[in-house]
């Protein structure tokens, strides 16, 4: 299982990069090919394929609320891959996606641990965010509050996403 995991960190990571640096530079396609490819990949290893795309749909589905409420409130730019200025960019919610992969594998040990999750969600959601505007994929209007606003939605949406995870855990054992 540790290979696993590993191999599903490398993955994360390699199209995470691909997707931040695709639209840093006016790609956004690419990267967003990458993602797709990332979680093709995962499913196509996956023991419950059907269960890990819901996850990943639903992911995705909350990633379009909460990136567009962050496009529509003024807290981010995006330079590319926003074909609709007030949605989010489509390569941001692929990486939503993404994300959805690593919860049943590299993040499986945060199972039941809300509280945990909701703090790591705090430092680390925006702590990407960042990471993403310093490689020049998006830009904060006023970064205080932006930051302020990803970790409060980060807080929330972790814990959620954790108990997502485990309803619709494909990877796991299957429930008896």
């Amino acid at each position: 299982m540790t290979a696993v995991r590993i191999t599903n960190f490398v993955v994360f990571q390699l199209a995470w990069f691909a997707a931040v640096l695709g639209a840093a530079h006016g790609h956004p396609l690419w990267g967003t090919a990458c993602v797709a490819a990332a979680i093709a990949w995962h499913l196509w290893v996956s023991a419950r394929p059907a269960q890990e795309a819901r996850l990943v749909a639903i992911a995705c589905a909350l990633g379009v609320v909460i990136e567009t409420g962050h496009a529509l409130g003024g807290l981010v730019r995006y330079p590319s891959g926003q074909p609709v200025a007030q949605l989010a960019p489509y390569w941001m919610v692929a990486l939503w996606g993404l994300f959805a992969i690593a919860l049943n594998v590299t993040l499986r040990w945060l199972r039941r641990r809300y509280l945990l999750a909701a703090v790591l969600g705090a430092v680390c959601g925006p702590a990407s965010f960042v990471a993403g505007v310093k490689l020049g994929a998006a830009q904060f209007v006023d970064r205080v509050p932006a930051l302020v606003v990803l970790a409060v939605v980060w807080a929330v949406a972790m814990p959620l996403l954790v108990w997502l995870a485990q309803r619709f855990d494909g990877v796991g054992e299957p429930p008896r």
